[in-house]
């Protein structure tokens, strides 16, 4: 049986590196999105705030999937250590956008992961990352669309009332027709 085990890491030392850095930027999104949350909760943005928990839930999720699959390929996972996040914000519309800065940033590591898979061969890893692609997707759109939110409904108390109201039901669709 020992003969057919293997004897090595699975996975190369570059793709085991990229991902585990992978792992460390999932988690400071997942604090970050816990900052975002703080904040709208304690000025009384109740659905914005319910949407930043689920969305801090969501990356360490995601980082969780990401060291999992380091340790089942047989490699070294690196539990991070997490700066401390930017916790204090002009206004609604500039925590929205702190969001999508991140997802953008989350976007171009998967990709740049995604080239590394390529580049090494590594097939699997390549398949494995094709969740976290799709899931940028929606993770930029659904940011997006909430910034859109802003431009046509405007930043009076009306219209974040009216935002906060929607924020819970920002939704992508994958360009499904219905």
């Amino acid at each position: 049986m020992k003969d057919i085990l293997r004897r090595h890491q699975v996975l190369s030392e570059e793709i085991t590196d990229i991902l585990n850095k992978q792992v460390k930027i999932e988690a400071q999104s997942s604090a970050s999105y816990l900052a975002l949350a703080a904040w709208c909760d304690v000025r009384g943005y109740d659905n914005c705030a319910a949407f930043f928990f689920k969305q801090s839930e969501e990356e360490r999720k995601h980082q969780m999937k990401i060291f999992r699959y380091l340790t089942d390929m047989e490699c070294n996972a690196i539990s991070p250590a997490v700066a401390e996040s930017q916790y204090e914000f002009g206004s609604l519309r500039e925590v929205f956008e702190k969001a999508l800065e991140m997802e953008i940033s989350v976007t171009d590591a998967i990709h740049d992961i995604v080239r590394a898979c390529r580049k090494a061969g590594d097939i699997a890893t390549e398949e494995f990352m094709r969740w976290f692609v799709q899931e940028q997707i929606e993770e930029e759109f659904v940011a997006r669309r909430t910034l859109e939110l802003f431009d046509v409904l405007g930043e009076d108390k009306i219209a974040l009332g009216m935002i906060e109201e929607r924020v819970l039901h920002v939704e992508y669709d994958g360009g499904e027709e219905g």
